[in-house]
């Protein structure tokens, strides 16, 4: 846990106090780069996780270059502005260092100067948390640390480099196999490390690190290399992290502990036999992706403008835009060939569970648990209308945090928020892919699912595999310790695991007593009532025609996660936070106390000092404008519960479903799902009929595919 926070630390500085390091203004630019180094081929790959490593590696270095934008995006040109808020991006995609400085000639490699570039950031990215030495995941990683984590850079630079083209300036992305210039000498000019004879160390990552950069026209301040002394900081701020930095102290916590139990302390949240919400699981209807609302607006059921949008609503922001060639460009990599033989020594299933989960840790999971992929957390059909046969006993859940310091320089609802989901279903569908390819190598069927294409329903998976209680935000599962800051990814796979327990934190009563997220909604649609059975599932059923209609046509952002910001377990994770989470979970009595106080401290307000981005909007022609308007919103707390007893809200059962192989438009019917509300039971109304033997309700029953009903 953390001592201090950083609420008063622009987001530019990074996780380090590197500016307090001494620095100079003298470096040696006399030695040349020389000629290009041999690239990495597949004849020396390593065995296990970097094998696959290196396939994303190429995959990624598809997207070095590209198109630029016609015209330059209607930003400031003030060059310190530009450096702070491409370093801000950088921190938000979870670099470890970054920095800026003026190429020297001696950079280039041999016969590579002909770019035109001047400038260069400097990525750096830590390898990933050590594993215990004699353990099956130690095993599993091998000699891969590098290639995992020179893989990470490689994914940072291309997003950033597109970034930057999407502003209007020329740039590439140079990763460690496929450079053109030395990023040791730039490392150095940038003020992120120092030559230590063959060696080149940074102050707060030693060697453990890969490097990437961009090389840009964008007119971007220098920093100041290191002085000699830098190495050696040892400063009673950094131990402790002083302003909410990285501590040393934390991290000798962290390397503590057992790697399969990761970043957040889960072992010590209750476990419990069945979820802390009613799950009828022979009553839960299997719905097909047509109905997806999402899948809904893109098809025309709701209109043509939400149909125009649905396309392009979360990647409105030129960053958010630049993710999503790499995310849509992984989906052929989820699936793939398996090895023709088993591993020797993989029948253990609590020591596979470990292994996957250290696993999960070391690549970048926030959260990893496990559960039964029970038929019903399977779609029925695909987008198309093809049947999807559930095809794997197990799931792999994990977790990736949106990214606390952002989200509170946001209102929830602006621009950067579609950035933030799309954040992390880049990762996850990275992380992800590369468990269930490592998988595959061992001789066991795998397949990575992601937000681009999934043939399984996320939220019952995250909450089976107790990382979370649904909450009142509704269709959502909210965690401990990040709140519900997060996007999944799954892999599915009949590798023999363990599942772990659902928990129990008490979340239940807490949403009863906060209604926080109804209030703060900007469309109305979380409920203020009390729980419902939709479906077969005890939940705050949330109106999500409504949502879905704001968050693909928000004229003043891109996307809507208000939800997700306005929340008291979203939080930066102090001392004090984690006080209040342990009343919350053994002193009952307070949650209504710390609901209120959630408020009074104006908990999810903006911070202006975490605003790094610009508000731009990427738009259709290939061009960057400035939006409209912002959405800038402040708490409403005088707006209290006045809605509650006027709330009007619209139920979409399975029987009101489109088929599932339906091409065409199937307008939506909001007034007949309003009428629908009359069908809802409460829960124990549910057991009760039960306990009587009464029979499933009609309207769990799917409409059918067309084919099936033409018959």
């Amino acid at each position: 846990m953390k001592l201090f926070s950083y609420k008063n630390r622009p987001v530019h500085l990074g996780p380090f106090p590197a500016e307090h390091l001494k620095r100079t203004n003298r470096i040696d630019t006399t030695a040349p780069a020389g000629p290009r180094p041999p690239r990495r081929n597949g004849a020396a790959a390593p065995s296990g996780i970097g094998a696959a490593a290196l396939e994303y590696l190429r995959f990624f270095e598809g997207f070095r270059d590209g198109d630029v934008a016609p015209a330059q995006a209607p930003v400031p040109d003030d060059p310190q502005a530009l450096a702070n808020e491409l370093k801000s991006a950088a921190y938000f995609m979870d670099a470890s260092q970054v920095g800026v400085c003026r190429i020297p000639e001696n950079a280039w490699y041999d016969g590579q100067q002909d770019l035109g570039h001047d400038t260069a950031f400097v990525i750096l990215v830590e390898h990933g948390q050590p594993v215990e030495v004699g353990s099956r995941a130690a095993a599993w990683i091998g000699d891969g640390a590098d290639d995992c984590a020179a893989t990470r850079a490689a994914e940072l630079a291309v997003v950033l480099a597109g970034y930057v083209r999407r502003m209007g300036f020329p740039a590439r992305a140079h990763t460690r196999d496929d450079s053109d210039v030395d990023q040791a000498t730039l490392a150095v000019a940038a003020g992120l490390a120092q030559r230590d004879g063959t060696a080149t160390v940074s102050p707060y990552l030693g060697t453990d690190y890969a490097a990437a950069v961009v090389t840009t026209t964008m007119p971007l301040a220098p920093d100041q290399p290191l002085a000699p002394q830098a190495l050696r900081d040892r400063s009673f701020g950094y131990m402790v992290g002083r302003d909410g930095t990285r501590s040393r102290l934390r991290d000798w916590q962290q390397r503590r502990r057992a790697s399969h139990l990761g970043p957040y302390p889960m072992e010590r949240i209750k476990r419990v036999e069945d979820t802390t919400t009613l799950i009828l699981e022979d009553e839960v209807p299997r719905v097909p992706k047509r109905a997806a609302f999402f899948e809904r607006a893109l098809r025309g059921d709701m209109g043509a403008k939400a149909q125009r949008e649905r396309a392009r609503f979360a990647t409105k922001h030129p960053f958010a835009h630049a993710m999503t060639p790499l995310i849509r460009g992984m989906v052929p990599f989820q699936d793939g060939q398996i090895a023709p033989q088993r591993a020797v020594g993989h029948d253990d299933a609590e020591d596979n569970t470990r292994a996957i989960k250290s696993l999960g840790y070391f690549l970048g999971a926030d959260m990893v648990g496990i559960c039964e992929a029970k038929p019903y957390t399977w779609y029925s059909h695909k987008e198309d209308g093809t049947p999807i046969e559930p095809r794997h006993r197990y799931a792999i859940v994990m977790l990736f945090d949106q990214g606390h310091e952002t989200m509170e320089g946001a209102s929830g609802d602006d621009w950067i928020s579609g950035a933030q989901s799309m954040r992390s279903y880049l990762r996850g569908a990275e992380v992800c892919g590369l468990a269930a390819s490592h998988i595959r190598s061992l001789g066991y069927s795998a397949r990575s699912q992601t937000n681009a294409d999934s043939d399984v329903l996320h939220i019952p998976l995250v909450l089976l595999a107790g990382l979370g209680e649904l909450s009142r935000i509704g269709e959502l599962v909210l965690n401990p310790y990040v709140g519900p800051r997060f996007k999944s990814a799954v892999v599915t796979t009949d590798l023999p695991l363990v599942p772990d327990k659902p928990i129990d934190f008490g979340l239940q009563d807490m949403c009863n007593k906060c209604l926080k997220c109804a209030r703060e909604c900007p469309c109305d649609a979380i409920p203020y009532g009390d729980k419902v059975m939709f479906n077969g599932y005890e939940m705050w059923k949330p109106d999500v025609q409504r949502c879905t209609s704001y968050r693909v046509t928000n004229p003043h952002g891109s996307a809507c996660g208000r939800c997700m910001k306005m929340c008291p377990y979203n939080h930066e994770g102090l001392l004090y936070h984690r006080l209040f989470l342990w009343m919350a979970i053994h002193l009952p009595f307070t949650r209504k106390w710390i609901a209120d106080l959630d408020d009074t401290v104006r908990h999810g307000a903006i911070n202006p000092i975490k605003k790094w981005w610009h508000d731009i909007e990427w738009l259709p022609d290939g061009t960057t404008a400035t939006p409209k308007g912002v959405n800038r919103r402040d708490l409403d707390i005088a707006k209290g519960d006045s809605l509650k007893d006027k709330q009007k809200m619209a139920y979409y059962h399975a029987n009101m479903m489109p088929p599932p192989d339906h091409i065409d438009p199937v307008k939506v019917d909001r007034k007949a799902a309003m009428a629908a509300a009359a069908l809802l039971e409460t829960p124990d109304e549910a057991r009760q009929r039960r306990r009587q033997g009464g029979s499933r309700p009609a309207h769990y029953v799917p409409t059918p595919p067309q084919h099936t009903a033409s018959e």
